[in-house]
């Protein structure tokens, strides 16, 4: 397989481009580094069969030339940030749904075919179905991040349509691991590495969230590529189980060794688009013969070590 990774110094990029790697293929690349951290791609870049190219995704005639003779294209560059949506609301428009425009038009001009798309439990806004099928009926968006992925989702299957890709569109919950470098274990670390004794939380810490493991999640792409077939395949990416916030912070405190006073704002919701319950039906995936090996507290605790152990990466995001 010749592979092109967008946003391939990433959290989830960088493991995939490693995973593709070790599988034997061809990979290029591709990332502006504003999130993306160099040391990320270190092994990467020891092998021949690596290439990295430092580029933006809105720099349309610099992706074709680099996309040129892919035959698989991951898509997970975006802009994941959700809770500062609403200060920058054309980030969302740009670097997600039009740069997955971008995407989809340098596969139309290089002859490339299959695309595999990191989309978001987000969609599903707040749903009434529990677990929440891929089926389900799509509420009002509350996210703008939802709502450019959403857009990305149309254009995807329109393209799918109009010039027979093939394409795997994966609904995500957060993902966890090494190479971590937001979300709420990485805030919860932060604080409670500035100030032990108190640690103040967005939210009633009541909401109830579903986490998966990044090999978890890698492995699920690598299973669906093999096995999904059609012209487009949806699927969602979660485990069996949820947690509260509350259980989260309870696991890292014990960790720890720290009892902080834990002061909560924000009500039901910690900031706008903030779901308070998301807890996704995979059966879709499972059927093809994959499932998660991480619980939840696990893949809480194992990244909580990757920050311990490399709290450089805590500075690079400050």
């Amino acid at each position: 397989m010749k592979a092109f990774v967008t946003g391939a110094a990433g959290f989830i990029g960088s493991h995939l481009a490693d995973r593709l790697l070790a599988l034997g293929h061809e990979v290029t690349g591709f990332d502006n580094f504003s999130t993306g951290l160099p040391a990320f791609l270190e092994e990467a870049s020891k092998n021949e069969r690596f290439r990295l190219v430092e580029a933006d995704l809105l720099d349309f005639p610099e992706l074709a030339r680099a996309m040129a003779g892919a035959q698989y294209v991951f898509h997970l560059a975006a802009n994941a940030n959700v809770r500062f949506g609403p200060d920058h609301p054309r980030k969302d428009l740009e670097q997600n749904t039009i740069a997955a425009s971008n995407v989809l038009e340098a596969m139309r001009v290089t002859g490339a075919k299959r695309i595999i798309f990191a989309s978001t439990g987000s969609v599903y806004g707040e749903p009434h179905i529990f677990p929440t099928p891929e089926d389900a009926p799509f509420p009002v968006q509350t996210s703008l991040y939802a709502a450019s992925k959403l857009a990305a989702e149309g254009l995807i299957s329109a393209y799918c349509a109009a010039y027979e890709f093939q394409a795997w569109i994966f609904r995500f919950v957060s993902i966890l691991g090494e190479r971590y470098t937001h979300g709420h274990v990485f805030d919860f670390y932060k604080q409670l590495r500035a100030h032990p004794g108190r640690l103040e939380v967005l939210g009633d810490g009541h909401q109830r969230k579903s986490y998966l493991y990044v090999q978890d999640c890698i492995n699920a792409i690598l299973v669906a590529i093999d096995q999904a077939s059609g012209p487009v395949s949806i699927l969602n990416l979660g485990t069996d189980e949820y947690c509260e916030v509350n259980d989260s912070i309870r696991w890292i405190a014990e960790s720890l060794e720290l009892s902080p006073r834990i002061s909560y704002s924000g009500g039901k919701r910690g900031w706008v688009g903030d779901s308070p319950f998301i807890f996704l039906d995979c059966r879709r995936m499972q059927l093809l013969g994959w499932k998660p090996e991480v619980t939840i507290r696990d893949g809480i605790l194992r990244t909580l070590d990757f920050l311990r152990r490399n709290e450089w990466v805590l500075e690079k995001r400050c």
